[in-house]
């Protein structure tokens, strides 16, 4: 087996880094980090990277991304056309998290996203559905707005989940899942959320309030912490 993707070039934020391997004509990606502004690029680059030669298939094992935006429409967007540009078999597989409901509310097939946009034309909606992809894309726009928002809080929302970690030996997918969950439950900000578990966790620290705290048991309960 030999390196599919080049190293990252120093100086260039971390929010996703591409492993890969190619054997016997089939190329193994396994991105890490994040689908947000600049993941296409770094894709277009590992791409780049293969071979030109006896490569029959490109298999992407997503299981490591943690988060995605509309930027992770536009990364799959350049896996289909570099598939079609290739006449290779491309495939983007093991989502889950909050990139998989991302996924779903693009009406895109969670199980392998490609197959849907590349080789299988949806038929036309009943006409009584016929606004049911307008609906589902001011959906994914309002999800997605949250999204954006929240990526600008990472800083306090990162310590948060690492407090969560740490206190109840939870995956970092799950503090997220708990964090989001608590918000919606609590109807609190996101930021406020993570804000008030961080303080929480500091001596002397002020406690999360009251509905706050409601809504993370809640959470924790449902993943069974």
């Amino acid at each position: 087996m030999t390196p599919a993707a080049p190293p990252r070039p120093a100086g260039r934020p971390a929010i996703l880094v591409i492993d890969g391997r190619v054997d016997a004509g089939r190329a193994l990606l396994v991105p890490r980090g994040e689908l947000v502004h600049g993941c296409a690029d770094i894709l277009a680059e590992a791409l780049a990277a293969l071979p030109a030669d006896g490569l029959a298939r490109v298999d992407l094992d997503m299981r490591d991304v943690v988060f995605m935006d509309r930027a992770g429409l536009r990364f799959l967007d350049l896996l289909d056309g570099y598939s079609h540009r290739r006449a290779v078999s491309a495939t983007a597989t093991n989502w889950h998290g909050q990139p998989l409901r991302v996924l779903e509310l693009a009406g895109l097939d969670p199980t392998d996203p490609l197959r849907v946009t590349a080789h299988r034309p949806e038929p036309p909606p009943a006409p009584e559905r016929a606004a049911a992809p307008a609906e589902r894309l001011h959906v994914l726009q309002e999800e997605v707005e949250q999204l954006r928002h929240a990526l600008a809080s990472r800083p306090v929302i990162d310590q948060a989940r690492g407090v969560l970690m740490a206190l109840h030996a939870c995956t970092p997918d799950e503090a997220w899942h708990i964090l989001r969950e608590a918000s919606q439950l609590s109807n609190t900000k996101l930021r406020a959320v993570a804000a008030a578990v961080t303080s929480g966790a500091e001596n002397d620290g002020p406690a999360p309030p009251p509905e706050v705290r409601a809504a993370l048991r809640t959470a924790l309960a449902r993943i069974g912490r």
